[in-house]
């Protein structure tokens, strides 16, 4: 008479095929956690405190871009900006997780999270990787040996990119179609490791992408760029 295997009993002699899975469930030592449940003592400038900071002093004419209100950071690139909002926090690691909850309210809005080091000056103002978050798709990217490479970026704002080049930048990124509704909050992790960058949605993995620049030794801050509007709360970020 046959029987059927019962599932404890797969798992039990199957446990190392899913010790992978569990390991990269594991973020990591906690360094940083903010839930924005706190009030500014005025409206006038940013005033997030924990430790954050924003360009809105240099790009936004000081301007007020970045809102704390009912327990969310409410970012909103100021008409008068000439750059995307950025709002930065000290983020040290080498392999690392940052997880969040995320709201865009529009369908042109996007959140990217981009890792810096701006003590290494071979890229434009720190700029490593990131990944980019909009209602379509989701793009990660090596800036360190794309974009933001310094001669690279030179030749390109020149309009001089040679072929090869223009080429090869096109490996230093990957768009992944994804739909999220406006309006609606879903939680974000991202995870580097070595040279991969991933990213999941509401607990699923959406894409990763492996490129020798998001293996930079030291990511050393974390940089929220919102070129519109973007909700943000719950910031959790781990090293590993």
């Amino acid at each position: 008479m046959h029987h059927p295997i019962r599932l404890p009993f797969l798992l039990l002699i199957c446990g190392s095929l899913f010790t992978p899975a569990a390991h990269a469930a594991d973020p990591g030592t906690l360094i940083f956690s903010d839930d924005f449940e706190r009030n500014e003592s005025q409206e006038v400038t940013d005033e997030i405190g924990q430790g954050w900071g924003t360009n809105s002093k240099s790009r936004a004419k000081g301007n007020k871009q970045v809102d704390l209100r009912d327990g969310a950071m409410y970012i909103v690139t100021h008409p008068e900006a000439d750059h995307a909002a950025s709002v930065t926090h000290p983020a040290e690691f080498r392999n690392g997780t940052v997880e969040m909850r995320f709201m865009l309210e529009n369908a042109a809005d996007s959140l990217g999270l981009n890792f810096a080091d701006l003590q290494y000056k071979a890229v434009h103002a720190g700029h490593l990787c990131m990944a980019k978050v909009s209602p379509k798709q989701v793009q990660i990217s090596d800036l360190k040996t794309g974009n933001m490479d310094l001669k690279t970026r030179e030749l390109r704002l020149a309009g001089q990119l040679p072929k090869e080049i223009q080429e090869r930048l096109k490996t230093k990124q990957t768009n992944i179609a994804h739909q999220l509704e406006v309006g609606q909050w879903y939680d974000l992790r991202v995870d580097i490791d070595g040279e991969t960058m991933s990213v999941a949605i509401n607990g699923k993995q959406v894409g990763s992408f492996t490129s020798e620049g998001i293996a930079h030794p030291t990511k050393r801050m974390l940089r929220l760029s919102v070129p519109r509007e973007a909700v943000v709360d719950n910031v959790r970020i781990y090293a590993r």
